[in-house]
């Protein structure tokens, strides 16, 4: 079902590697292209124009873009007590994780009397971006809620997208989540549309943002990068990707569910197994073969493993695939090795590492407490995943006394005159001249 690609006897630079097991294409050029009158329709417009593009994308018009709270508590006194138990759990793993990601005040005392003070101060606003279609996910809502909430953020939105078999609401689940953690501004407005709603703000309905986070399809991703600098943005989100660096002691069932689970997001959902053992890629082959056919969406699943993003790479080595991982720079990638703590160890660029037979991805997609929201297309190499730091920022707050103004002028006044800024120098010079016959 998946294609081989045969690595063995070839070390490659990272360049060469990503041109071997590409990503599914994605025009976001394109589609900043096509999103451009949209932006410029909420930027000039009023609700009726958010309501119209919700008709023309969502095929539903919602009654009022803003979700009355009256339907937030309705959704959740309607939840299914086992959903509400499980979103429960998840949200105090993860708010156990994120606590610990907190950010103290540092002083450093650079010399007698001159200190520089880094503080982290949360951005005023934030807009959080659930997305919908194919599935439901108030594990989104939890995975950008929690940490904003940690971070002590002190006005946060929510947009999802209108869902015609809800009469133009959200999903009853995001809803039910969003008030369970206290989310009470939530917006019925999808796409791009909802993240130029956060960029510009619209009179009398919402208030501009700061920041956007949250994962969506590639409109969202078009409409973030157009509109960063107006809107801070965590990153452009691609399609979902998984690798696994596995041996022969992995378990031909568990990888090729663990394939599986991903390839289920998307049809250019990208899918990686990586091992030195030619036996492993049979038997997963086979297992696939089987458990394919048997997944509710099997059609979607089986298009994402046969395109071009998904591939079963084989190595010389342990060490060898590792190499290739880090190359790769996997939003998700597990280890299933035998000894896949040490390997773990070796691993440099992922957006989140999955250790062992008992740490698979669908664990941190909900419950483990690590945080979903993780870079993709590579951006692993340069790029962290949602963290408490991403709703804050460091702010230097710098004192000095006279007595070391004084020693150090001399010091800043030599580099200003050697970048042509005299004037920088001066803004130093002038505190010593003499004031008493002004």
């Amino acid at each position: 079902m998946m294609r081989l690609v045969d690595l063995r006897g070839q070390r490659l630079s990272k360049a060469g590697y990503t041109q071997i097991i590409p990503r599914a294409t994605l025009d976001v050029a394109k589609a900043m292209k096509l999103i451009e009158p949209i932006l410029a329709r909420v930027k000039n417009g009023n609700e009726s124009d958010l309501i119209a593009l919700s008709k023309e994308f969502d095929g539903i018009a919602p009654v009022s873009i803003k979700v009355p709270r009256a339907e937030l508590t309705k959704a959740l006194s309607e939840l299914d007590p086992k959903i509400r138990a499980a979103l429960e759990i998840s949200a105090e793993r993860i708010r156990k994780v994120h606590n610990d990601q907190q950010r103290g005040e540092t002083t450093t005392r650079v010399v007698d009397g001159g200190s520089v003070t880094e503080k982290w101060i949360p951005v005023d606003r934030v807009g959080l971006y659930v997305p919908g279609g194919r599935a439901v996910y108030p594990s989104s809502v939890m995975m950008n809620v929690i940490p904003a909430q940690i971070a002590q953020v002190q006005s946060i939105a929510i947009a999802s997208p209108p869902q015609s078999d809800f009469g133009g609401l959200p999903h009853p689940t995001i809803l039910a989540t969003c008030e369970l953690l206290g989310i009470t501004e939530v917006y019925a407005v999808g796409g791009a549309q909802a993240i130029a709603l956060f960029a510009y703000g619209m009179e009398n309905l919402c208030e501009k943002c700061d920041l956007v986070t949250g994962p969506g399809n590639i409109y969202v991703a078009a409409a973030k990068r157009a509109l960063r600098g107006i809107i801070g943005i965590d990153s452009e989100a691609g399609p979902t990707e998984i690798a696994i660096v596995a041996d022969e002691t992995a378990i031909a069932a568990d990888v090729a569910a663990d394939l599986i689970s991903q390839a289920e997001h998307d049809v250019i959902a990208a899918a990686v197994l990586i091992t030195n053992s030619e036996k492993l890629i049979d038997d997963v082959q086979k297992e696939l073969s089987v458990r394919v056919p048997r997944t509710k969406h099997s059609a979607r699943i089986k298009e994402a493993l046969t395109g071009i993003q998904s591939a079963c790479v084989l190595v010389d080595s342990t060490e060898h695939g590792l190499e290739v991982a880090n190359a790769y720079a996997a939003e998700h990638l597990e280890i299933q090795t035998k000894n896949s703590a040490q390997d773990a160890q070796q691993i440099r660029n992922a957006g989140a590492v999955f250790i062992g037979r008992f740490s698979p991805v669908s664990l941190g997609d909900y419950s483990a407490g690590s945080n979903h929201v993780l870079p993709t297309g590579g951006c692993a190499c340069h790029s962290s995943g949602l963290s408490v730091q991403t709703f804050l920022r460091g702010l230097h707050f710098i004192e000095y006394n006279e007595k070391a103004f004084t020693d150090i002028a001399p010091t800043v006044i030599t580099l200003a005159k050697s970048e042509d800024l005299p004037a920088h120098g001066e803004a130093m010079s002038v505190r010593f001249e003499d004031k008493s016959s002004s």
